[in-house]
């Protein structure tokens, strides 16, 4: 039996409605841990179903570092003004732009980057593999490009205040918590130098 004491306090860590705690911790037979990991797996589900829905509201947030050198704007979008005005889901949009500003990544998603940045990518990295057997050069070249797209495309990046978690992961928890679809839509990083 799980006690309420329990899901409360899984449910403070993590904003998830008390239904999803209470089948976490039973699914974990009481372990906080094991809870926490079951609800992180999720989060990614419940954002693939949630994929499709019409994005119709969103909050717009900002952050300039303090030597006003740099900043960013990031547009998160929702489905529902309800969602988009919470304090948490805003928190969320100007902790993502404080991100991005430290960062400066040159996308938001995979999918914003050309066939033909990618074909240049795959040259720059062809000579680090030249020499190897065919099924592992190609393997060579895919894990740089890879680790390269982690440091410029914004979903793919550690967050900073939690390494352990990816700007993807914060989406897909933030999908899970507020029941909605949740994308970052638009990100601008500005810098003097």
């Amino acid at each position: 039996m799980i006690s309420a004491d329990l899901v409360k306090e899984l449910r403070d860590k993590t904003g998830v409605s008390v239904m999803q705690c209470k089948k976490a911790l039973e699914e974990a037979a009481g372990d906080m841990n094991k809870a926490l990991d079951i609800l992180s797996r999720k989060s990614a589900d419940i954002a693939r179903k949630k994929s499709d829905r019409e994005l119709g509201a969103g909050t717009v947030a900002s952050y300039v570092h303090s030597n006003a050198q740099v900043g960013a704007m990031v547009l998160l979008s929702s489905e529902t003004d309800f969602v988009s005005k919470n304090e948490e889901f805003v928190a969320l949009a100007r902790d993502i732009a404080m991100h991005a500003t430290a960062t400066r990544p040159q996308y938001v998603r995979r999918s914003d980057i050309s066939q033909e940045e990618l074909a240049h990518l795959n040259e720059i990295f062809a000579p680090e593999a030249a020499g190897k057997p065919d099924g592992i050069r190609e393997k060579v070249i895919e894990g740089k490009i890879n680790s390269r797209l982690k440091e410029t495309v914004l979903l793919e990046q550690p967050f900073i205040k939690d390494d352990t978690k990816t700007i993807q992961d914060l989406i897909d928890g933030a999908s899970q918590k507020f029941g909605e679809r949740v994308e970052v839509s638009k990100l601008a990083v500005f810098a003097v130098k």
